[in-house]
């Protein structure tokens, strides 16, 4: 126990704290009573019934962080690290098929420790207030599918990774563009290779509102390729929309519950929102920040895997193992990065949040009835069960999208 294991600890458990008070003060700020700006659409056994979801949901996250820590720093303290460590290199004498192996073993405990709570959460929870759809087989099915999905992806990824940082000078340099290119590959790709592997896509029937739907692309000057039903209902009865593909190659994917629930207008009110992330250069900044971001977390690995280097000798120290190597210096830091990344984020939603005011009054603005994006987002809301006043210190540490509330405050003003 060094000094950066210490400060590496106390961080943990101070975002254990901070995310214990900022539910806790979540749950105090629900209303009593149906909000006046959702008279008609939520009633109080509505409003009655998302208190008992947000309570439940908020009592099983305190239980599943609780949890996580707790395994961790027990892994950590009886040194699992160590052993997984020396495990992988008896195993081979070639270092990159070494680091797999350290990789894979504490990726497939990860996924074993965290499929229960994501069984209970689908089963339970979701069954209990009429969201799930999901069948076991479907369930496992996905489980299996995401794991060969990390086998043919991410152990390609991950041994070139190695690779480059055990051969290559400015290994941090050149693994931040291998992953960026590969990034890249994934996001043009994944709406004709991966995402039919979890959902059927079905062109759009010709009717009214495909026709209205292409006639809303022209108007804001966004070709569309495609537009698609997914069968998001085997799954969940909550819905959802977004866009797929580059240039010239966009293509619209509206979940079959959206489609069932929503009016025309409400339908191409949320387009035209998602559109306005296009139109508006959000896509494009989100994109050129990520990349950058990505080059300061690589450069800082750099310096958690530097065989020479005395911060990558105290990282690997904390954790017990003896040998400085690439894969365990990804996993520490990726546990030293956890803390800091939460405050991260609190710009990076901040900087989201702005993007949905000014996508939502592009919708508004584009549409003519901004009462029509109003109207669905109160759908949904209601439909989902959400929070619609959420707590400030709630909002500021993970919502990337306003409050309803205040959205359609901004909306209809």
């Amino acid at each position: 126990m060094n000094t950066l294991a210490l400060i590496i600890v106390v961080s943990l458990f101070l975002l254990w704290n901070l995310e214990l008070i900022a539910t806790l003060l979540n749950l105090k700020t629900f209303p009593s009573t149906p909000p006046p700006e959702l008279e008609g659409l939520m009633d109080q056994e509505k409003l009655d019934q998302a208190r008992s979801y947000l309570t439940t949901n908020s009592r099983f996250d305190i239980i599943r962080a609780s949890f996580s820590l707790a395994v961790l720093l027990a892994f950590w303290s009886l040194g699992g690290f160590h052993f997984v460590d020396d495990l992988s290199r008896s195993l081979t004498e070639n270092g990159i098929l070494a680091g797999l192996i350290f990789l894979c073993a504490l990726f497939l405990a990860q996924n074993l420790i965290s499929t229960p709570f994501d069984w209970y959460e689908t089963f339970v929870i979701e069954e209990k207030f009429g969201f799930n759809k999901s069948s076991p087989a479907t369930f496992v099915a996905d489980r299996f599918k995401g794991l060969a999905l990390s086998a043919v992806l991410g152990l390609p990824l991950a041994a070139g990774i190695l690779w480059i940082f055990n051969e290559v000078p400015n290994a941090w340099l050149w693994a931040w563009a291998f992953v960026t290119a590969f990034q890249l590959i994934l996001t043009y790709l994944a709406p004709s290779l991966i995402l039919p592997l979890f959902n059927k896509f079905t062109p759009m029937p010709d009717g009214e509102l495909k026709e209205k739907i292409h006639a809303l692309g022209v108007k804001c000057g966004f070709p569309l390729e495609g537009v698609f039903v997914i069968d998001g209902s085997k799954r969940s009865t909550k819905a959802n929309a977004y866009f797929t593909g580059f240039g010239k190659h966009k293509k619209i994917a509206l979940f079959d519950t959206l489609t069932e629930k929503s009016t025309t207008p409400e339908l191409l009110a949320i387009l035209a929102h998602e559109i306005g992330h296009f139109r508006l250069g959000h896509i494009r900044q989100r994109l050129v920040v990520g990349i950058l971001q990505m080059a300061l977390i690589f450069f800082l690995i750099g310096l958690a895997t530097d065989p020479t280097g005395a911060f990558a000798r105290q990282l690997h120290d904390a954790f017990g193992v003896a040998q400085i190597s690439p894969q365990a210096g990804l996993v520490f830091f990726t546990i030293l990065l956890e803390p800091a990344s939460k405050l991260l984020s609190v710009l990076a939603n901040a900087w989201s949040r702005k993007h949905e005011f000014e996508a939502d009054a592009y919708a508004g603005e584009s549409t003519g009835s901004p009462e029509s994006l109003a109207t669905a987002l109160k759908k949904l809301s209601r439909d989902h069960l959400s929070h619609p006043s959420p707590h400030k210190l709630r909002v500021v540490l993970d919502y990337s999208h306003p409050p309803l509330l205040q959205r359609l405050k901004a909306l209809l003003s």
